[in-house]
Formats: structure tokens, sequence, C-alpha cells
């Protein structure tokens, strides 16, 4: 029990009832555990269950899903996470996984599918109906991280000439089994979008007024190919609940809902966050879920890179080694130098980064940045640079040249450095390379090799060494 103090954000009634429910696992009370389990919503069991497995073992996991209801392990399946889904699917019976991806609902089945063994997928198709085994087919094969991989078919379509007390009688039929029933889609008989109506416009209309009067003819939609993190921006510029997705015939195939995207918003901002610091991780498992092995791949190439970068830094060095010989006082300002150029250019590169990931920067705004990013770095250049002087001067008592040598230093790698920072994500967009990769550890390595470069060329113009 040494980690149990260590299971984050628990209110007390939800700890008090995890540590009973680790007591009941240690004297072998599954039944009782079970009981402490459902005294809680699906969101907290699907979050006992995996403080469970790091507490004891994949197994003891899978013993206490297997025994809740049935109705209830539906739920708190498509809780967990795709590994964790792997992993109990894996163990339990063809009759039970068959169960399971029945009730879910379609899109969280195919996330499933998508991460099982082919022989796995195999034998659960054979016992699937042809019709839907086709549309399983048709979603298994759209590209990863597409809306199309991301949508489900579950959703309410609608025909134009239809009234309002049709529409809204059609709801109640079909409404069960869809994934929202608050926007509806208009579709002609060949499948083609052509609007969308909202239940609220339905339920406050007249039961006479055809749906081709309310309905909106200009939807916006995704197309099946687009990338989620295009999808996730439509969700934030237009704020809807869903969004259509169409082939390309304008054929309606499918929607993606708001739950889905706040994932994938979650995925992308998480992505973002390991790469700016430098760790190249490809599983979804949190930090306590991963093995040690798992850490040390997602980190060691990209350490690897940067101390190759820090080659060129020593030869830099190396080069100026008789400039430094012949005025130590220059290595004391050496770091300091090298961290605000760093800093500088991290600062630009985060908020560029997010700019674009925002929408609010586009590439056409290359120069209006560069053009901004040149005055910040003028104007931080020169405040930092003033206080410097009187640093080195007065309280370090060396000569004005040193201290002119340093501040002018210091001006001009703030401006290259911000420049750097805020030019790099943009040309990165314009390559084909995450945006994201340019800040961090990769800024830092720049933005080092720039500012031993500056100091000793300033060092050399002003002290003649």
């Amino acid at each position: 029990m040494e980690n149990v103090n260590m299971v984050p954000d628990m209110d007390q009634a939800y700890e008090d009832s995890f540590y009973k429910i680790i007591e009941l696992l240690e004297t072998k009370k599954y039944f009782h555990a079970r009981d402490e389990l459902l005294k809680h919503n699906e969101v907290e069991i699907a979050e006992m269950l995996v403080d469970i497995r790091r507490e004891f073992d994949l197994k003891t996991m899978v013993v206490l899903f297997r025994a809740l209801p049935k109705d209830i392990s539906v739920d708190v399946f498509a809780e967990l996470s795709v590994e964790d889904q792997v992993d109990i699917i894996n163990i339990i019976t063809d009759p039970e996984i068959r169960y399971i991806l029945d009730e879910l609902d379609f899109d969280d089945m195919i996330d499933v599918l998508e991460e099982l063994p082919s022989n796995i997928v195999d034998k659960i198709l054979d016992k699937t109906p042809k019709s839907e085994r086709r549309l399983i087919n048709t979603f298994l094969k759209y590209k990863e991280d597409s809306a199309g991989a991301l949508m489900t078919p579950e959703y309410i379509n609608l025909k134009k000439d239809a009234t309002v007390r049709e529409a809204l009688d059609h709801i109640k039929d079909v409404g069960l089994d869809s994934e929202t029933i608050y926007t509806c889609y208009v579709v002609d008989s060949g499948r083609k979008l052509i609007g969308v109506v909202s239940l609220k416009s339905l339920v406050i209309s007249p039961d006479t007024m055809k749906v081709s009067d309310l309905m909106h003819d200009d939807p916006v939609v995704a197309h099946v190919d687009d990338d989620q993190e295009e999808v996730s921006d439509l969700f934030t510029r237009y704020g809807y609940l869903a969004i259509p997705v169409v082939d390309n015939e304008f054929r309606l195939v499918g929607i993606v809902t708001v739950d889905d995207i706040l994932e994938v918003i979650e995925e992308e901002t998480t992505e973002d966050i390991e790469r700016m610091g430098g760790v190249i991780d490809t599983s979804d498992r949190e930090y306590l879920d991963r093995s040690v092995w798992q850490h040390v791949k997602a980190r060691l190439p990209w350490l690897f890179l940067l101390m190759c970068s820090y080659f060129v830094t020593g030869g830099i060095l190396a080069r100026f080694e008789d400039a430094m010989s012949a005025v130590i006082a220059l290595v004391i300002y050496m770091p300091m130098l090298m961290g605000t150029g760093g800093n500088s250019g991290s600062q630009s590169s985060t908020l560029v980064i997010r700019g674009m990931a925002t929408g609010e920067l586009e590439l056409g705004d290359f120069i209006k940045v560069m053009w901004k990013e040149i005055r910040v770095g003028v104007i931080v250049g020169i405040c930092l640079s003033i206080l410097n002087y009187f640093r080195i001067v007065y309280l370090d008592h060396n000569p004005p040249l040193v201290a002119v040598t340093v501040c002018v230093s210091m001006i001009l790698i703030v401006i290259i450095a911000k420049l750097i920072g805020s030019m790099l994500p943009m040309i990165a967009k314009r390559i084909g390379i995450d945006p994201a990769l340019m800040a961090g550890p990769m800024m830092a390595s720049i933005t080092d090799m720039i500012s031993l470069c500056t100091y000793f060329i300033m060092a050399g113009l002003f002290l003649h060494i």
C-alpha cells in the first residue's frame, strides 16, 4: 500500500472509499470491493480501476471490472483509456467482448477495434451482421487522426419536405440511438447534405411548418480527410456541439461531437507541451503507467540530438579561447548572455506557437510578427543593458569597454533571439514540421550558439582581441 497516498486529485469521500477498496482487495473480498465501487459514478469507477491497477496489477483490475453489472461495465469501459480497454479485452471472454462492443457508441467501438490485434478484430467481425461489418470496415480504413476516424454515423437526418411534427416524431423514434439530438441534418435522396436544423428551432415552431423553412442551407462542415486538429479549430471558432462530416461528393457520412473534440484538444495540447520540452512520445498512457524504458525512449533521442548541437558551442568557445584568456572578465558574463538569449527566444516562440494554434496568427503575418519582435527586442535589450552597465562598472569594477561589450551584445542577442524564436515556428509550419519542436531545448541550443558568436564578435570590435 505504499503508493496509496499518491493517488491524485481525490476529495475526502473518494479517498476514503479508495482506501476501503484497497483493504478489501488485500483480504480477497472482491464482491465487497465491487459494492464499494458501485457507490460511485462510472467516471470515478474508471479512475479507481486505473489506480487499483497501479496498486496491484491488471488481473485485479479485470476481476473487479468483470464483477460489475453489465450495463454499468459498458459505461465504465467507455471512460477508460484505449490502452486499458485493449488490455481488458485481451483477457475477458468473447461473449463479454461482443456485449461491450454492441453497447458502446459506434465511434468508441471503432477506437477500440483500431487498437486490437487483427486476429481478434477478424473474430469479432465474423460474428457481426453483414451491413454493420461493411460500415465498420469503412470506418477502419480512414486515416488515423482524421475527421473520418473521429466521426460517428449515429446522427439524425431529416427530409426537407417534412413538417415539424413529422420531424419531431422521427427524432422520438431514433433519438435514443443517436449521438446527439440537438442538431439534425437535412439530406436529399442521395444523402447529400443540404442543411442543418436545431432541435430548438423545431420545438418552438408550428407543427405544420416545413423543415426547409427552418434549416440553415450553408452549414459548416468537415471533410473525411481533414486532420483532427483542423476539426477542433472549427469547434473552437464556431462553438458548435456537433459538426457534420462529408465526402468528396458532399454526402453526409457522419458527425463529430464536442465530447470527442475535447479529447482531441487534450491530446494535441499534451503533444505540443511534450515536444516543446523535447519529449517525443507516441503513447497515450499517463506518466505513472509508462515504464522506465518508455520514458527513456521518449526522451533520449532528443537529448542526444541537442547534445550533438553543443559540440558546435564547444567549437565556438575553443575558437575564441585567446580572447577569453586576454580578458578573463568576459567569461563571467557568458552564462548571463546565453541564458537571456534562450529565455528571450523561448518567450517569442511560445507566443507565436500559441497564436498559430488558436488561429490568431497565420503564415501571412510573417513580416508583421518579425517587425513587432524587432521593436520588442530593442526595448527589452536596452532596458536590460542599462541595468547591466551599472552593475559591471560600479559593482563588478570592470572597465567601461567591457561593460559596453556586454551591453551591446545583450541588445543584439535579445533582438536576434526574439527574431529566431518568432520566425522558426512559422518557417517550420511552412515546410510541414510541427512548430512545437522549435521551442524549449531546441530554441536554447540555437540561441546559445548565436549568443556566443555575437559576444565574441563584439569583444573583437570593442576590445580589439
